[in-house]
Order: C-alpha cells, then sequence, then structure tokens
C-alpha cells in the first residue's frame, strides 16, 4: 500500500491511510489506542464513516510502513486513498462476507436443531461429536478473521467487541467441552451459545460492510479534470507529451476550448479562462501576459502560451485533492452518546464475568463448602452473552435510519448518516456565494442607454456583434437579447481577452470591456459616473460603442436565488449564526451579504484555505456547517461538521459532503437542523433502551440463573425493541408527514 502524504525530510510528517474492515465506534477506539501507544506518533484522526486514518508522526522514530503494519497486525485492511476500488473489488468483498454469513447461518440452524432435540430428550450418542464439530468450525473457520482480529488487539492491551465476543465463544466451548467429557452436563447448551454469538458477530460485520461500501468518486472526478497530455514546445517543436513528462520551466501552448494542463504564467496570447474550479464564479477571467494559470481550468478564447511554473504534487489540483484527504481524515468525530462508555464498556462486562466465576466458585465454596463450578460457567457465560454490544452498537444507527427516511420526505440525502447526530449542535452556517446564495450563471442585470439610444438599441447591438461568440457574457447578452430584430453583422472579429468588433451597415460596433474601448478612442465620460458605481457594486460591466461614440452599458453579474433572503432569516430564527465565503473579491461579496442578511463574510478565500477558515471556526468552539455546490467548496464541506452539497451542483461536491439537498431549495438547510434535533432524541431513546437490556441483563446473568440460551433470546429481544422503537417513529412520521 502506498503512503499518501509524508512532506518534508525535517520536523513531522502526515501519512494517510485507507482502513479496510471498520465496523462501529469501537473499530475506532482500537486504531486510536494502538497508534497512541507506538513511539514516535504525534497525533492521530481516525474517520468511521471514510474508513480513514490521518497520522502525525516523527519519521525519525517510526515510519509510515511500521504505521500501515500496525493496521494490517490488527487485523484491518491497508488501502491506498488515492486508489478507489473499483465495484467488482468492493461487489467480491461483498460476496466473499456474505458467503461466510450463508456458512454461519446454516451452522447456527443446525445446532439450534439439535439443541431442539436435546431439550426433546432425543439425545443422540452422536450429538456430541456433530455439536463438538459445528463449533469448532464456526470459531476457528468462519469466525477465523474475527480471532485473528481479538488476538491482536488483546496482544495490545486493547480491549474492544471482538475480544468480548471470543471470550463469550471460547466460554461456551470450554463449558462444552466439559459436558463432552462428563455427563449429565448440557454440553450441547454451551456450543450452541458459542455458534449463536459468532454468527451474530459475522452478521453485524456484513451488515456494517454493506453500509459503507459506497466508492467515493471525488479524487477520481477531481483529478480528471486535469487533461492527460499537453502541447509541449522544445527546441521551437510542438510535441504532444503526458503531462506527468511536463516539467517546470517548459512552454505549453494551449488552444480555444482546451483545458489548462498544468499550473503556470502566460507568456503569449490574450484570452478569457473560465477558472471556476478556483474562484467558483461562473465569469470568465481575462488572462495576458504575466498572469498565472490554473491546471483544469478551461481557455475559451484565446491560445495561450504557458510557461510551467509548478507539476505533480505541487499543482493546483493535488494540493485540492490532498486538503480533500486531509480534511476528510481530520474531521472531528461526530458525537455519539455511546463515545463516553467506549473506555469501560467491554472491560466492565469481563470484570462482571470473572465476578460471577468467582462468586459461584469460590464464593459457593466459603458458603456451603463445595464450588457450584457448573453455575458458575452458566453466569460467566451468560454475563458474556448479555453484554455483547450489539443493540448498543445498532441504537445510532438505526436512530439515523430514521432520520434519513424523514429527511428524504423533504428532499434531503443523507449521505452520511453521522451527521444529523452533530447538526443539533450546529451554531454557525456557513454559506457558499456561487451557486448556493447566487444562482452561478452570468444574467444581465441592468442596462444603461447613453445620449438617444435605447436600452433595447444597446442590447441589440451587443447581441448583434456577439451573435457568434461562445464567451458566457455573450450568451448572457444573447439570453436579454431574445425577441428582439437584430441587425445583421459581418467582419466579426474577436480580439481576445479584451472584446469584439463587428459592422453593421457600414457603421463600426465595438463591444467589450470599458478600457478596450478606451484604448480604441471612445469617450466614456458620459458614462463613468453610472460605470464607476456599477464595478463597486461588483458588477462586470460591458460597453457598447458605434462608430466611435458610446452607446451604453450592461450590467452583468450572477442574481440571488428566490428563496436565498428567506432561507438565511430561517437559519437565524434558528439560532445559528450564517457566514458567507467565496473566492470571489470583496466588493462582490459584501454586495450579495448585505442582499441577503448576511454580516460576517469571509472574501478572496482559495479552495485549500476554505477548509482552513472551517477549520478556524471549529477551533473557536463551534459546530460549523458548511453549504456549497462547487469543486472549490469540497475541502471545506469534508472539514464541516455537517457538510452540505446543493444537488445542482458538482459531482466532487456532493462526494465530499455528508448531506445533499436534491433540488435548489436553500431552506431545506433549516428543514435538514430540524431533522438532526429529532433524530438525536431517537438516538437518545434507543441507547437508553440498550442500556437498560444491559443493566438489567448483566446483573441477572451473574445469578447463573440465565441460561446462556436464553441469554442470546434476551440480546435479540433488545436489538428487536431498538429496531421497533426506530422504525415506529419513521412510520409515524411517514404517516402524518
Amino acid at each position: 500500500m502506498h503512503e499518501v502524504a509524508e512532506r518534508g525530510q525535517v520536523g513531522p510528517a502526515k501519512c494517510q491511510i485507507k482502513i479496510g474492515g471498520m465496523q462501529c465506534s469501537f473499530c475506532v477506539d482500537s486504531i486510536r489506542k494502538a497508534y497512541s501507544r507506538m513511539d514516535g506518533v504525534l497525533d492521530v484522526g481516525v474517520s468511521l464513516s471514510h474508513e480513514e486514518a490521518l497520522v502525525q508522526y516523527d519519521p525519525g522514530r517510526v515510519s509510515a510502513a511500521q504505521l500501515q503494519e500496525t493496521l494490517r497486525s490488527l487485523g484491518y485492511a491497508v488501502r491506498d486513498p488515492r486508489k478507489l476500488r473499483s465495484f467488482e473489488e468492493e461487489d467480491a468483498e461483498l460476496h466473499e462476507h456474505r458467503n461466510r454469513l450463508f456458512v454461519a447461518a446454516g451452522f447456527t440452524v443446525t445446532s439450534l436443531a439439535l439443541m431442539s432435540a436435546v431439550w426433546l430428550g432425543q439425545m443422540q450418542p452422536w450429538f456430541k461429536w456433530a455439536m463438538l464439530g459445528l463449533t469448532l468450525s464456526v470459531i476457528f473457520g468462519v469466525g477465523w478473521p474475527i480471532l485473528k482480529m481479538a488476538w491482536a488487539s488483546l496482544g495490545r492491551g486493547i480491549l474492544n467487541q471482538h475480544v468480548l465476543m471470543e471470550f463469550a465463544a471460547f466460554g461456551g466451548l470450554a463449558g462444552g467441552l466439559i459436558g463432552f467429557f462428563k455427563q449429565p452436563w448440557p454440553m450441547a447448551d454451551f456450543m450452541g451459545a458459542a455458534v449463536f454469538v459468532t454468527a451474530y458477530h459475522v452478521l453485524s460485520g456484513y451488515v456494517s460492510l454493506l453500509v459503507r461500501t459506497r466508492s467515493s468518486q471525488a479524487i477520481r472526478k477531481l483529478m480528471a479534470l486535469q487533461p492527460e497530455t499537453a502541447r509541449v514546445l522544445r527546441n521551437g517543436v510542438e510535441q504532444e507529451v503526458s503531462v506527468e513528462e511536463v516539467r517546470p520551466g517548459d512552454l505549453v501552448r494551449v488552444r480555444p476550448g482546451e483545458g489548462i494542463p498544468v499550473d503556470g504564467v502566460v507568456e503569449d496570447g490574450l484570452s478569457g479562462v473560465n477558472q471556476s474550479l478556483v474562484t467558483g464564479e461562473p465569469i470568465p477571467v481575462e488572462k495576458g501576459p504575466g498572469d498565472e494559470v490554473i491546471g483544469g481550468a478551461v481557455n475559451q478564447t484565446g491560445t495561450l502560451l504557458v510557461r510551467v511554473t509548478k507539476v505533480g504534487e505541487e499543482s493546483f489540483l493535488q494540493q485540492v485533492a490532498r486538503s480533500i484527504q486531509e480534511a476528510r481524515a481530520l474531521k472531528p468525530g461526530i458525537m455519539q452518546v455511546v463515545e463516553h462508555v467506549l473506555h469501560w464498556f467491554v472491560p466492565g462486562v469481563l470484570v462482571a464475568a470473572a465476578a460471577a466465576f468467582v462468586i459461584w466458585t469460590l464464593g459457593a465454596w466459603l458458603v456451603t463448602g463445595e464450588p457450584n463450578v457448573e453455575r458458575a460457567i452458566f453466569a460467566t457465560l451468560a454475563v458474556l452473552v448479555m453484554g455483547y454490544p450489539c443493540a448498543l452498537g445498532m441504537a445510532t444507527p438505526l436512530a439515523m435510519i430514521r432520520g434519513g427516511g424523514m429527511a428524504a420526505q423533504k428532499g434531503i440525502l443523507m449521505r452520511s448518516g453521522e451527521a444529523f447526530q452533530v447538526f443539533k449542535d450546529v451554531r454557525k452556517v456557513v454559506l457558499d456565494k456561487t451557486g448556493t446564495i447566487t444562482k452561478g450563471e452570468p444574467t444581465v442585470v441592468e442596462v444603461v442607454a447613453s445620449g438617444n439610444y435605447s436600452p433595447d438599441q444597446v442590447i441589440g447591438l451587443a447581441a448583434a456583434a456577439e451573435a457568434v461568440s461562445e464567451h458566457p457574457l455573450a450568451r448572457a447578452i444573447m439570453e436579454r437579447a431574445e425577441g428582439l430584430s437584430l441587425p445583421a453583422t459581418r467582419d466579426f472579429e474577436a480580439v481576445p481577452g479584451r472584446g469584439v468588433r463587428a459592422t453593421m451597415e457600414d457603421r463600426e460596433v465595438l463591444v467589450g470591456n470599458p478600457s478596450f474601448l478606451a484604448a480604441e478612442g471612445v469617450d466614456l465620460s458620459a458614462v463613468r459616473e453610472r460605470l464607476d458605481l456599477l464595478e463597486q457594486q461588483g458588477r462586470t460591466v460591458v460597453a457598447v460603442a458605434e462608430e466611435g461614440r458610446v452607446a451604453g452599458l450592461i450590467a452583468i453579474s450572477d442574481t440571488l436565488k428566490g428563496d436565498a433572503a428567506e432561507a438565511v432569516a430561517g437559519i437565524k430564527a434558528a439560532g445559528l449564526q450564517p457566514v458567507m465565503i467565496t473566492g470571489d473579491n470583496w466588493r462582490t461579496a459584501q454586495a450579495v451579504a448585505a442582499q441577503v442578511g448576511i454580516e460576517v463574510v469571509l472574501a478572496e478565500v482559495l479552495p485549500q484555505d476554505k477548509a482552513n477558515e472551517v477549520r478556524r471556526l471549529q477551533q473557536q468552539g463551534s459546530r460549523v456547517a458548511m453549504v456549497g455546490d462547487g469543486i472549490n467548496d469540497a475541502p471545506a464541506l469534508m472539514q464541516a461538521d455537517v457538510g452540505i452539497a446543493i444537488g445542482a451542483g458538482t459531482d466532487i461536491a456532493i462526494e465530499s459532503a455528508d448531506v445533499v439537498l436534491v433540488g435548489d431549495r436553500l431552506g431545506a438547510v433549516v428543514d435538514a437542523y430540524s431533522i438532526g434535533k429529532s433524530s438525536f432524541a431517537k438516538t437518545v431513546q434507543n441507547v437508553s433502551l440498550a442500556f437498560a437490556f444491559n443493566g438489567i441483563g448483566i446483573p441477572a446473568a451473574m445469578t447463573g440463573l440465565v441460561h446462556p440460551v436464553w441469554a442470546m433470546i434476551a440480546m435479540a429481544a433488545s436489538v428487536t425493541t431498538v429496531l421497533l422503537n426506530s422504525l415506529g417513529g419513521t412510520l409515524l412520521s411517514r404517516r402524518h408527514g
């Protein structure tokens, strides 16, 4: 497996690892403990949702290979987070676990049949051999992967659900072996309990894998934005080479309509470049000599000659990918009700089991003069079975399923169910500007006519001149001119990065940025005051001139979504503070924020810095929700306690989020917040029920009066109760929804 991030030869390094085989919070706790006990490990972040760990370590004391080997020794798989498993690989893993489950189920049914026969007085001589074979097959065959993980954990002094299960399984096997050689003794009951608890653990593992087998496409789709080849000029000859072969200092030619394959500086040429992946803004940026360009941006109009400055790990897209990966692993752990008992639950059950054994052996001997070995083993095994944390482990996931059902009715998809558990504690909602608060597409918002021209004439002249242009601003003008009669044009000429000129009935028309018209000798004094005001408002201004005289101005901007102001008001009414974040300039950002009623604004923020800004808010003690739709929002969506993607946004943003708003309705953020609070309340109910079974069941089992099989039935009953409590609430919400 590959190390993801180990940067710098001096000081701490980072290693990110994709982990296979995680099931629940006990796994997170086990991995943290294993790493925290290693010399040289400085900090550990483990994400259950994404099955990843980010380890900060001292490379002089421990290596990345040793970190990965630690996980393997615990029984977990180690994968490269840069490489996404194919559907076939995931399906093969599911198929393998499904087969194990089917075999375990077969053994369990057979054991139950033999036990029932014994209970009915139909004991046969070969029954004990059959039960022994079934028990050994389940523990050392089907359950072998679990046994390895338990042994590895126990060897490191880590007590988790695997260790507890194996104690119960081997307790049943030991009790059964006594009955194998000594009669009368309920051998079938003991061995049956060993089979049941192992099979149940296999079932839990399969369900966990089934829920978590989601192939995140974010990194793959992000890196697909970068062209695979580049046209490099070497010795005056243009060669098409792989991007991996490009080196800093090379000259790369990028033609109109092509993706820019590298980070660099424009040496020659003028063009409009769509770099919305950097800023999120839909309006192209004019690039000329000396301007920086980003790999993955789209060159739209002219040809550019770019001097390469960054390649490989230092390139922009690689940095964004790394930001997504690190944010995913550094994301604060989702608060769960059971989190505070993870350190004590398994040790507590083992102590109770040991106490039960001592009470009915040494205690009974002190009181009656004779140890009650049979009851001691019954009590010990019953405690181990009754203490198996299945209901406790399912309490939170089932509440998430309930919350997901309620959310789906309101057009909210829950990709990471744990997010609803923390939503109730969110205090700040960070909203991306473009595509979230605004529509994310340039629109003509104002037309200023000069002299004898009317607004329709200004639009008509501009639309006629731009009729054959593919520039996004030209498309916005054409949409505004729909229904108008446009004059015929000829001699169309695009001036890359500046505007266009065309001839209409022997009159020259110029359309472009104000500096272009000024350079062509057009006097803009008649519209200067209005031009300055529009630019102060953050508008993109297109000037129009005919025969050297200014005809008017066209203001183009991204417009607000219809429910943006109402949604922000709803966020405030819920007691949350809205914060707007954008890669756009401060002037435009402040203007948009004022329209929707947002007081806190973060502008000119790059993608990797968006995640840092979210992290800064978290470090101030606030739980943070982030709402966004673009590639540049992905790291921040991953970093936030709750990442919310607009369903109409990019695939990368959606894959990086915990919650997806299916439509374009920003008000659904408040709905998700309300459902989160309700979901948490249901979690508290479920955990209380689970603890009630454990709290009553374990002391009862210590009496030795609870048969191990009845302990298994009680455990199943606790799971069923939690299930009915969750699904009952869901069905009720659907009935009245």
